[in-house]
């Protein structure tokens, strides 16, 4: 299994990190570790040694095809079911990557830094590209989004993975977070949501 994530992928978020709405030529792609995924509702530990832990909240997509240099107009039949997922950043080490020149791994696919919710087929959701996800903290609302807003779409993303990695069934695509990223505490309750459907509960340790 393979763990796709987008970077990047809203102008509001790209404004908040970089001081830019522009969008980029392609998809910005990065992969996470296996061990990276946290999933049945298991407690998030916080890392105590990497300072500032911020979440990301996203869309996350399964594919369910085997599939390589996808066009895009096919790209729809090889994913089954969306949920949310959080892609937990240490922010600073993050930055400090940056600034050297160096890839975000470290920063970004440390262990439980995949969060990954409930699925829903996504026959049940009327356009998976009109989405409204949001994630509360403690009863309140932290972040939200709507798939409309990615800035290259999942069928636009797909087809661009699959031109370099051949996908198969089972991989995960997390499609990047809307603006409104912050900072995890420990007791903190996270309840991500498609529309007004619950599909996300844990809590960090």
């Amino acid at each position: 299994m393979k763990i796709f994530a987008i970077g990047m992928n809203y102008s509001e978020h790209n404004k908040s990190l970089h001081g830019t709405l522009s969008k980029t030529n392609e998809p910005v792609i990065f992969l996470k570790a296996d061990s990276a995924l946290l999933k049945d509702g298991k407690p998030f530990f916080i890392p105590d040694d990497m300072g500032r832990i911020e979440y990301e909240t996203e869309v996350v997509v399964r594919i369910c095809r085997l599939g390589k240099t996808i066009p895009e107009r096919f790209a729809h039949r090889y994913y089954d079911a969306v949920t949310v997922g959080i892609d937990f950043t240490a922010r600073e080490l993050q930055k400090k990557l940056k600034e050297q020149g160096h890839p975000w791994e470290l920063s970004k696919s440390f262990d439980g830094a995949a969060v990954l919710g409930s699925w829903v087929d996504k026959e049940r959701l009327l356009d998976i590209q009109r989405l409204r996800f949001h994630l509360d903290i403690n009863g309140k609302t932290v972040q939200q989004g709507c798939t409309c807003d990615m800035l290259c779409n999942i069928d636009e993303v797909i087809s661009y993975i699959s031109r370099y990695f051949t996908l198969k069934t089972g991989d995960l695509l997390y499609t990047g977070c809307p603006t409104g990223c912050g900072p995890v505490r420990i007791n903190d309750h996270l309840e991500g949501y498609i529309e007004d459907r619950k599909v996300l509960d844990f809590r960090c340790k």
